[in-house]
């Protein structure tokens, strides 16, 4: 589990975010959504310890990570595996080389075993075997975001963070990729987060929903109940699209 409590950033005289808290659960998508500028991507930069708030702490099972010593902290991020958005592979590793990155970095493993646990984990993602040797720009945009999650779990995470992980996708494979996500979380009990603004997504996976509105966490909850919000705020954002607005007029909106 990853608490965060009253946490607030600002970059010099900029609030980006004031006392937001929220509870991120295992074994379930967790999602952080809301319009560009909003603060989720600043928020999830200060849950795995990219930016320090000014106020409040975030909590690894308990943990208060910026209160962490230095070892104590290195411990905590070898447990967070990291699905960036656009993928960001090394071009000059291969597909497996850049799996087995994360394990070398830590410095964890034997070779023998980083190249087994690597092809478990491409395995895992439905990645073929002949694929492992070939460099990212000779992949799809959809395989890359597979290797992409193969590289966050090689670790055997405890907690995964996934920004924007349908960026770029056209609408069938962010729904593979969706999937496999709450999958791996559900079948590795991991605390998921996803940060998100793809309603499709949301409405596909999102277990437990957290809205920003310019910096301040304004609703929580489930998907069934984000179609019958009355936050004004959350009900601009979800019917924003022709689509959602015509599911709206469906339910009697």
């Amino acid at each position: 589990m990853i608490e965060v409590k009253g946490l607030s950033k600002r970059f010099g005289s900029t609030q980006v975010l004031t006392d937001i808290s929220a509870v991120f659960k295992p074994g379930m998508i967790n999602q952080v959504i809301g319009k560009s500028g909003s603060g989720k991507s600043v928020l999830a930069k200060c849950i795995v310890g990219l930016h320090v708030p000014e106020e409040g702490e975030v909590l690894y099972d308990g943990r208060s990570f910026h209160h962490l010593e230095k070892d104590e902290k290195r411990q905590v991020r070898q447990e967070i595996g990291m699905l960036f958005q656009g993928s960001a592979l090394f071009d000059s590793l291969t597909v497996i080389e850049n799996v087995m990155f994360p394990l070398r970095m830590f410095g964890v493993m034997e070779p023998g075993a980083m190249r087994e646990r690597a092809e478990l984990c491409l395995q895992r993602v439905s990645i073929e075997p002949e694929k492992n040797k070939l460099f990212p720009s000779e992949i799809s945009g959809g395989m890359q975001k597979r290797v992409g999650i193969a590289r966050a779990i090689a670790m055997q995470p405890k907690y995964l963070l996934c920004d924007e992980p349908n960026s770029g996708l056209d609408p069938q494979t962010s729904i593979v990729i969706d999937q496999l996500i709450a999958e791996l979380t559900e079948e590795y009990g991991i605390t998921t987060i996803v940060i998100t603004h793809d309603m499709n997504s949301v409405m596909e996976t999102g277990d437990n929903i957290i809205f920003i509105h310019e910096g301040r966490k304004h609703w929580q909850g489930g998907r069934e109940e984000l179609l019958h919000t009355d936050n004004p705020e959350l009900s601009a954002f979800v019917y924003a699209s022709g689509l959602m607005k015509r599911v709206k007029k469906a339910m009697g909106g």
